[in-house]
């Protein structure tokens, strides 16, 4: 063999060689990225603005929380901003790599401004940008029920289509597409469509919600045990869910919220209820609880955050 073609041969040996290294180092960089990510010190900031609570909690990367804050939410936007900052710097784990925030309303994604609320009257509060000052780190907002959605959405991952139903003071919803809010819904307020109720046109939240529930039964729903008035609340919720069933068309419902902590005590109930609309063309999927009903919302904050460049939409 001349040399130079020796040569040529030994140089293509060399750079195949070189090429494997560097896909070697490659793989084991990515993996210890990722074990990093899981087991080093990495926080993640989570806060769950509520109408009349707020919470706060520091996640390590394993998506557990190290610790918690929580304080009543203050009406005044400016007042809130100043609560929030004195307790995160009570906080001994604040070293945040990124953060998310739940807001009880509609939002602007775009410019991290808040527009609309549930109970609290803020105004256009531009609460991405303000939080960010606070916790020392970027922070991603968005709506609460859609992130408590996100979070059990992820738990169901053999389902492409979970409609997160949840039943507090009011009702919401989030739909969860492969894992990831869905767009489409993503302004979407289930709890205000309109349902037939004593022959007049009613917000569905106005009907049954657990706000509502005590108004017409006088007591919580973790106070109620007799059969025939969960029967008469089953019969109410489905007033609503069939008519998200009918469009929204999911794979599984998950129940969440307050009222939910007692949903075996209504589910046989409201199971039967939507079995009465059932059609070849509008199928009744399955009814499941939430894993987390009353902390959905602080997790699919961690959820949010610990997914870089806006992977949960």
């Amino acid at each position: 063999m001349p040399p130079s073609d020796v040569f040529l041969e030994a140089a293509k040996q060399t750079a195949c060689m070189v090429s494997c290294i560097i896909s070697v180092i490659s793989l084991e960089v990515k993996g210890l990225m990722v074990r990093s990510y899981a087991t080093l010190n990495v926080m993640i900031g989570a806060v769950d603005i509520g109408g009349t609570k707020t919470l706060i909690a520091a996640f390590n990367g394993k998506g557990e929380i190290l610790e918690q804050r929580k304080f009543a939410t203050p009406q005044n936007y400016e007042e809130f901003l100043h609560v929030l900052q004195e307790n995160v710097a009570q906080l001994t784990t604040k070293d945040f790599l990124r953060a998310a925030v739940a807001v009880p309303g509609r939002l602007d994604r775009t410019t991290g401004i808040a527009l609309g609320y549930g109970t609290l009257h803020w105004g256009r509060a531009t609460i991405e940008a303000d939080t960010e000052k606070i916790l020392g780190c970027p922070v991603r907002i968005e709506n609460d029920a859609k992130l408590a959605g996100l979070y059990e959405g992820r738990q169901l991952k053999q389902y492409k289509d979970v409609l997160y139903v949840t039943i507090g003071t009011g009702i919401s919803c989030a739909l969860i597409t492969n894992g990831n809010i869905n767009d489409s819904l993503a302004d979407s307020e289930g709890g205000q469509i309109l349902v037939d109720y004593r022959g007049s046109m009613r917000q569905w939240e106005d009907v049954v919600s657990g706000r509502a529930i005590v108004e017409r039964f006088q007591k919580r729903a973790s106070d109620i045990n007799d059969a025939h008035t969960w029967k008469i609340i089953a019969h109410d919720l489905g007033l609503g869910l069939i008519d998200l069933i009918s469009v929204i068309q999911p794979d599984i419902i998950v129940m969440g919220g307050g009222v939910n902590t007692n949903f075996e005590k209504y589910i046989g109930h409201l199971e039967k209820e939507l079995k009465k609309y059932e059609t070849p063309l509008v199928p009744i999927p399955p009814i499941h609880c939430a894993t987390k009903p009353e902390e959905a919302v602080i997790y699919g904050c961690y959820e949010l955050a610990k997914d870089p460049y806006g992977r949960a939409h």
